[in-house]
Order: structure tokens, then C-alpha cells, then sequence
């Protein structure tokens, strides 16, 4: 009987820098699996959670592509809980069972492990039993918000509000099993994946 995926979770807050360091450990040639690409391809135009979720919300909840409406939905959400806990009905299922298809896959390929980007791993908890190890992201949260709003047109309360949905700092540092900064250089994170990389490796092959 072969030995489960070793699978370490990738996570930490709004901006921190995840997008980044799955890349680098990618380039190791560990496979990453991201929640958030995922739900991004399910609220795409044509992509499988659509038709329950216009059901659910109404023709207006699409854009003009005929996507998701990400920043309308957002809005809504923060504003009505149930429209909220209605979304995530719709949306988990769907991104688990995607998830749980490409770990078996990666697991198929042999891959030493499996990196899982879970942005809100300690808030829903769903997946934090799933792995091994879990790998918080951390830098100073006015870093976070320079580089949302670098990246994004939301506004700094629209980023504040996003960041207050999100376990604080602190928790997610207590959390975590390990931590990466990325508070400096590019060289710096490199340096601290590839000893992570080392670690995993080995611990997979406990």
C-alpha cells in the first residue's frame, strides 16, 4: 500500500507574498494547488459553480465577460451573512473535490509533496487536518496593504476590511507549524524556501 501525500499548507494574509512563494518552490518542482486559482476557474465565464450561483444571486451578480462579478460578490458578502454562508455552500464542495482530484494526481506523479495554497486555512479550518505541515507567510501589515494597493484598485478601507475578515497576525503565527518573511529581499525568501524545501523532503520521507 503506497504512503498518502505528504502535504504541506501554504498560507497567511491578504498581500503577504503566498502567490510568490508557491512560485519558488514550484520552480523546485513541487506541485502547488491553489484554492483561490481554483475558485477563480469555477466563477470564470462557462465555469461549473455559474449556474448555481445565478440561481442563487440573480443574472446581475455576472459581469459583462459573464464571470463572477468578484468585487459585486465581495460587497455583498460583507454586507449579508447569509449571502455569505449561501456562496460558500455553493463554492467549498466544489473547490475540495477539486483539490483532493489534483493531490491525487500530483501523488499519481510521484511528487516528493504536495504545496496547498489555502488562504483562509486557520479561518475555516477545512483543510488544517488534511496537512502535515502548515506554512504561514508573515510580513508587517502596512506591507500588506502597500502591495494590495499596488496591485489592486481597492480602496485602503476596502483592503482594512479584507484584512479584518482574516485570522490577525499574531493568531496566524501562533498557528502556523512554520514561518516564512517575507518582509525583505528576493534573495532572503529564496534562501528561507530552499530550507524549507530541505525540510520537507526529509520529513516526507520519514
Amino acid at each position: 500500500m503506497s504512503r498518502p501525500a505528504f502535504i504541506v499548507a501554504l498560507t497567511g494574509g491578504i498581500g503577504s507574498g503566498k502567490s510568490t512563494v508557491a512560485e519558488l518552490f514550484l520552480r523546485r518542482g513541487i506541485p502547488t494547488i491553489d484554492a483561490d486559482e481554483i475558485a477563480h476557474s469555477l466563477t470564470a465565464p462557462g465555469g461549473a459553480a455559474l449556474p448555481a450561483i445565478v440561481r442563487q444571486f440573480g443574472n446581475d451578480i455576472l459581469d459583462p465577460t459573464g464571470a463572477m462579478d468578484r468585487a459585486g460578490m465581495r460587497q455583498r458578502v460583507f454586507d449579508d451573512f447569509s449571502s455569505k454562508a449561501a456562496l460558500e455552500q455553493i463554492l467549498h464542495p466544489m473547490i475540495r473535490n477539486d483539490i483532493e482530484t489534483a493531490i491525487s494526481a500530483a501523488h499519481a506523479d510521484k511528487s516528493a509533496y504536495v504545496l496547498l495554497a489555502i488562504p483562509l486555512l486557520f479561518e475555516t479550518m477545512s483543510y488544517r487536518g488534511r496537512a502535515h505541515r502548515t506554512l504561514a507567510v508573515d510580513c508587517p501589515v502596512e506591507m500588506q496593504r502597500a502591495r494590495v494597493r499596488e496591485r489592486s484598485k481597492l480602496s485602503v478601507a476596502q483592503i482594512d476590511q479584507i484584512i479584518a475578515t482574516q485570522v490577525s497576525r499574531s493568531i496566524r503565527l501562533q498557528m502556523a507549524d512554520d514561518v516564512i518573511s517575507n518582509a525583505g529581499s528576493v534573495s532572503q525568501l529564496e534562501s528561507q524556501v530552499g530550507v524549507f524545501h530541505g525540510r520537507y523532503l526529509s520529513q516526507a520521507n520519514e
